[in-house]
């Protein structure tokens, strides 16, 4: 439907992105994300908006008020990146779009500028939807060609924070119900680690990933950017959390 020709699994990404609900807003992230992309060299392949299923009246008026438009942009790696190296190209796109707009003290809508994925392996569909909404306001989710190796499902329902849709679950690496309540003390405690921190596999680009803790996350989303930061950096499952 894009027009385009997907290159072999490993070397293309799906990002599924919350995006502001103001035309000109959107193209302004879009374009952030675009302009990240060429500068990493990779090859952006399109956007594309996320089908979604009319059958989504029964929205509570809280989420619907809020709800951003969700759309995925398809990147292609760039050639000679094998799949781990892609995979940190496109967190080090991600961050950067994400710390640059959600900052935007120009954008109104920046609270509504989320990734839930952007990956060679993992796509999250999620939002202000309690478990019988989710799968009726996918329409990918029941679309025979659609196909998984393995399919993970969490519901949750936020106690020290505001529920939002990018503080949904699952978040990005787990699915867990936070309840950690040291929110500031994680925040501060990884800031101090960034001035002395050091990346064999990033570099001088190590820098770009920070602050490694996003604006407006609760404490499980906390707890996931930094373990997020730990695999991509070469640490295994086990040590990183």
């Amino acid at each position: 439907e894009l027009g385009v020709d997907l290159p072999k699994p490993g070397l293309y990404s799906v990002g599924n992105i919350f995006l502001p609900t103001d035309p000109a807003e959107r193209d302004h992230c879009k374009q952030t994300f675009n302009r990240l992309i060429a500068s990493e060299g990779q090859r952006l392949l399109g956007w594309r908006a996320v089908p979604q299923s009319a059958d989504t009246a029964d929205i509570g008026p809280s989420a619907r008020k809020s709800e951003p438009v969700i759309e995925q942009v398809f990147v292609a790696a760039k050639v000679g990146l094998n799949n781990q190296e892609f995979e940190r190209q496109l967190y080090l796109i991600r961050k950067q779009a994400s710390h640059a707009l959600r900052n935007d003290k120009k954008l109104k809508q920046a609270s509504l500028l989320y990734v839930c994925s952007m990956s060679t392996k993992t796509l999250i569909y999620k939002g202000m939807l309690t478990p019988a909404q989710l799968v009726p306001s996918y329409a990918t989710l029941s679309d025979p060609d659609f196909e998984t190796h393995l399919a993970m499902v969490h519901s949750r329902f936020a106690t020290n924070t505001f529920p939002s849709w990018d503080r949904a679950q699952p978040l990005r690496f787990m699915s867990h119900n936070g309840e950690i309540n040291t929110v500031r003390g994680n925040i501060n405690w990884m800031k101090a680690r960034e001035g002395m921190a050091e990346s064999s596999v990033f570099g001088n680009d190590l820098k770009k990933l920070f602050p490694v803790v996003e604006p407006l996350c609760s404490d499980s989303g906390t707890f996931d950017n930094v373990l997020e930061f730990l695999l991509l950096n070469g640490r295994t499952l086990q040590e990183a959390v």
